[in-house]
Formats: C-alpha cells, sequence, structure tokens
C-alpha cells in the first residue's frame, strides 16, 4: 500500500501530539511493514532540525520503502490554506498517488475521493469543557474537528473515554471508532545518570529541595491554579516546591500571576525531551491534576522514572494509571493534600505507588500501538 502521513505536528512540536506522533510513526517504521509511506511535513523555520529528524526516521525505516515530502510552510500556514480557507488543492498533489492518508493531529487535509482516510482525535476539550478554551480557537475547532472527523473512515483515540467521547458528542458510529492506547519511550527510566541534579539546577534552576512535579502545557484544563493552593496546604506540614514543566499557553496569566508571589512554584517552561527523564526521576511526586485529558502520557512516563503519581480521576486517566497510583477528584483539594502529603513522608506508600509504576509503565511500550496500527490496516485493505 501507499500510506501519506502528516508529519507536520512531529516535526514542529516537542511536546504533546508532536512527541506523540514521532514515536508512534518511527516504531511503525521499525516493524518494516511491506508499504510504502510519504511523510508530509510543513518545515519552514525548522532549519538543521529537520535534517536531524528526517535521518533519523531513514534509519528506522526499511530501505526504499519512505519519502519525505518537507514543505517550505508553517503548520499556521497550512492550516490557514486548507482548514480556514478550505482550499480544496490535495495532499496528494504533494505526495503522490496514495491508497490511505493518516492524519494523527485531529485535521485530515483535501483528498481525493478514492483515498482511505484515517484520523486521530486526541481529546475533545473544546466541546467537555469549553470554558478552558479562548473562544476564537473554541470556534475553529468546533467547525474544523467535526469535519474531519465526518471525512475519516476511520478515527483512532488514545483512550476509550476519548472513543467515547467522538461517539456521543459527535455522533459517529462505533465500529469507525477505534482505541489505540499510547506508550512510553525507552528514555524514561528508573536509573538516574551521575550530576543529574546538578545539570538540573544549572539549566532549568531547579535547586535541591524537594518538589512536586507538574508535567504539561500551562492552560485552564491542566488545573495548576487549584494545584497552587493544594501546595500550599502541602507545605503547612512538608517542606516542598512545586516544579511545572510546560509552556505557557491560552488563558494562562492567573496561573503565572499566581506562581509569581510564591518562591516555592517554579514554572519552567517547555522541557526538552533529553531533559525530562532527569527531571520525573529528581521529582518527590508527581501530580496530574488535570480536569480532562485525552489520555494523560505523565503519569506513565513519571512511573518508569520509578516516581510516585497522584493524579485525576477524571476521564481517561484512570486508563493509563490504573491501580499504580492514588486517583482523586481534581476538584478536592483537601483530598490532593492530604494524598501528596502522605506520599512525601509515607516511606511504605512511596515504595508500593514506585513499584506498581513501574510494572504498569512496562506494559506501554511503542511496539504495542504501532502493530495495532498495522494489524488494523491490513483489517481495513
Amino acid at each position: 500500500m501507499r500510506i501519506g502521513i502528516d508529519f507536520t505536528a512531529a516535526a514542529r512540536q516537542g511536546g504533546g501530539i508532536g512527541r506523540c506522533t514521532r514515536e508512534l510513526v518511527g516504531a511503525i517504521l521499525a516493524e518494516h511493514p511491506p508499504h510504502d509511506f510519504a511523510l508530509l511535513a510543513g518545515v519552514a523555520g525548522l532549519g538543521s532540525a529537520w535534517g536531524v529528524q528526517a535521518e533519523r526516521l531513514r534509519a528506522v525505516a526499511a530501505p526504499g520503502r519512505l519519502r519525505l515530502v518537507p514543505i517550505p510552510l508553517t503548520d499556521d500556514w497550512m492550516a490557514r490554506i486548507w482548514h480556514r480557507l478550505r482550499a480544496p488543492l490535495p495532499a496528494t498533489l504533494l505526495t503522490g498517488p496514495l491508497d490511505l492518508f493518516y492524519a494523527p493531529d485531529f485535521l485530515l487535509p483535501p483528498l481525493p475521493r478514492d483515498v482511505r482516510t484515517w484520523v486521530t482525535i486526541h481529546d475533545l476539550s473544546f466541546l467537555r469543557h469549553p470554558e478552558t478554551f479562548p473562544a476564537k480557537l473554541r470556534s475553529y475547532l468546533e467547525r474544523a474537528v467535526p469535519r474531519s472527523v465526518g471525512r475519516a473512515d476511520r478515527v483512532l483515540t488514545d483512550s476509550d473515554a476519548t472513543r467515547r467521547d467522538v461517539i456521543d458528542l459527535l455522533g459517529i458510529t462505533p465500529e469507525r471508532v477505534t482505541t489505540v492506547l499510547l506508550g512510553v519511550s525507552d528514555a524514561f527510566g528508573p536509573i538516574s545518570a551521575a550530576g543529574e541534579r546538578e545539570a538540573l539546577l544549572a539549566k532549568h534552576g531547579v535547586s535541591n529541595r524537594p518538589y512536586i512535579l507538574a508535567v504539561g502545557t500551562v492552560q485552564p484544563r491542566k488545573n495548576y491554579a487549584r494545584l497552587i493552593e493544594i501546595v500550599d496546604l502541602v507545605r503547612t506540614s512538608v517542606d516542598v516546591d512545586l516544579v511545572i514543566a510546560g509552556q505557557p499557553a491560552w488563558l494562562a496569566e492567573p496561573v503565572l500571576d499566581a506562581a509569581a508571589t510564591r518562591g516555592h512554584v517554579r514554572i519552567l517552561g517547555f522541557v526538552d525531551d533529553a531533559d525530562l527523564p532527569a527531571l520525573y526521576r529528581q521529582a518527590a511526586v508527581l501530580a496530574f491534576p488535570s480536569l480532562y485529558e485525552g489520555f494523560g502520557l505523565p503519569p506513565l512516563e513519571a512511573m518508569a522514572c520509578g516516581v510516585p503519581v497522584v493524579a485525576s480521576s477524571a476521564s481517561s486517566v484512570p486508563e493509563a494509571v490504573g491501580d499504580a497510583g492514588l486517583l482523586l477528584n481534581p476538584l478536592d483539594v483537601p483530598a490532593w493534600a492530604d494524598a501528596l502529603s502522605a506520599v512525601l513522608t509515607d516511606g511504605g506508600l512511596r515504595a508500593d505507588l514506585i513499584a506498581r509504576g513501574l510494572a504498569r509503565a512496562a506494559t506501554f511500550t511503542w511496539a504495542r500501538p504501532a502493530r495495532q496500527w498495522l494489524s488494523l490496516l491490513e483489517g481495513d485493505r
């Protein structure tokens, strides 16, 4: 088969959907399936970074089976052309003829009718929690995402919770929607490198004090304003800092303002993949109080690094955490404060959560969703 994949998010986004796409596509190519792949990516402004990614892809793909199609546009311009202006310029003008096109980031480009289409919907937070989005972005997503889902022959989701949302909120028949769980990269492991804490201090300003870690973009859905309140309560009995690894996004001002008034809260901004495992390993506990997630990868990454996890019981997060972490209502501030205090002070509880977490994270490899993706491909032929 001739398969096209929109690799733009993977090329341009360091974390989140970009990292998930890099990992999944890399794992698919590493299986050396008997298919030809054309990876389409808007690479304007990336410079040598795109070349590095291209070499990594070529290194894992079967010889002669991978073709890279760089486009001298940014992702914003591609969205304007294909999804805002809806210009009828099919992606096959760039890739050549295809049997299947896979869009791993919500939106399908224009394609000929004879090309089968798959799209991944990572979450429907803009419908479940519209108050956590700026009006302009929400309005755009409310138009563009259902349009792509309606066109797709198959919709993939990261969790059963999101699958139910796609069925319930977008009216898609269950047979068209398939859950493909995410994986954890081998880079996340429990063994610390020499000088790891010192390197975090030098590069990110992380002190030698114990810290609660939160990972994810700074936006309302992540519930960081409430987490800061929770940590204020924890600090009445335990001397601990809060470190947030995440780029400020929309409606971040309340969190930034709250952090600015507290010397024990540090917002690092975006943290490179290379530094993230060390940041997990050196944490006392991961707090993941999100109001809604399409899956929730940070708890699994923390578990793989040997860090106990306290996480939200909302939406898909229990599918990732299972019984390997403490799951709590993300609105219950006192319960969160009690749970984090217990994990910080109770050695037996910490040891149990760490052991459970390591065992659970080990089952979430990227090879598993890659093989499921390829199995679905064979079933759809």
